[in-house]
């Protein structure tokens, strides 16, 4: 089997200093946790960034902050901007951190529902975010909530608006989404292209034993106080912790950990000079 990909979630758009003291929200703190993340095994961050009074935001100059942080720190760890609709909502709003040219972005393409608001991702918007990414030669990261979001990318590849291979990230065990189930996991590997490489993020209590079966799948693993700010029932997660569970598992099941430059090669990712 291939090594694996781990990538860190370090913010996301909910979790708030009120639910974990550990959230990192500043520039300076997201990149920091990234950092040693990377240090400790992950290959690619999921960024969202924060404004000045911690709330989720689309604005350009926030992302940017984050960027030259790691700049700084000289990390060459694949950076994933989000386009999640939850900091953002308008066309130019979703897509301005993508002017920033990052490697990988993602795309989600369909919309579902969260506890507590519709997660609304239009035809107009999916196909302008796309296109966005494909003249920038960004690789997109296609988020699926749902079954029907993966035949929604077959369609965005036929029409060129996005490349083969694809790239998945399997989100499971949201409420109003699919449930982090074993059966739910076989159903969308079994739907995508065996050219694909897919990722997992499970939210909730099945995080642990899911992605488990998912790296024995051979896939790979998303971790963070983005999906998880539990460690374990009751004790409160950091993120450096996270990974180091994962890289844990992946060599006791005789994977390797991928750095970013493997990891690029695995994505068919342009080349960076941060990987080289």
């Amino acid at each position: 089997m291939d090594k694996v990909i781990i990538t860190i979630a370090p913010t996301g758009n909910v979790p708030t200093r009120d639910m974990t003291p550990h959230v990192p929200v500043t520039p300076e703190e997201i990149a920091k946790d990234i950092v040693e993340c990377y240090n400790a095994g992950a290959s690619v961050a999921h960024i969202h960034a924060r404004d000045e009074k911690q709330r989720p935001t689309h604005r350009k100059d926030s992302f940017a902050a984050i960027l030259k942080c790691l700049d700084d720190a000289q990390c060459p760890i694949i950076r994933q901007l989000s386009t999640g609709g939850r900091h953002g909502k308008s066309l130019n709003e979703r897509s301005e951190n993508l002017t920033l040219n990052p490697e990988m972005a993602s795309l989600t393409t369909g919309s579902t529902n969260f506890p507590n608001m519709t997660y609304a991702n239009s035809p107009e918007l999916i196909e302008f975010l796309a296109g966005s990414m494909m003249r920038k030669g960004i690789k997109p990261e296609i988020e699926v909530f749902d079954t029907a979001m993966i035949n929604n990318a077959f369609l965005l590849a036929e029409r060129g608006l996005i490349k083969k291979p694809l790239q998945f990230n399997f989100v499971l065990g949201i409420k109003g989404a699919l449930p982090a189930t074993p059966k739910n996991l076989l159903h969308l590997i079994d739907s995508i292209p065996r050219d694909s490489q897919w990722t997992v993020s499970i939210i909730g209590s099945q995080h642990v034993p899911l992605s488990t079966i998912a790296l024995a799948m051979g896939g790979n693993v998303r971790v963070g106080i983005e999906d998880n700010i539990y460690y374990s029932k009751g004790r409160l997660a950091a993120n450096l912790e996270l990974v180091e569970r994962i890289v844990n598992i992946s060599r006791v099941l005789g994977r390797g950990i991928a750095s970013p430059a493997e990891a690029r090669d695995m994505l068919n990712l342009k080349k960076s000079d941060a990987g080289t």
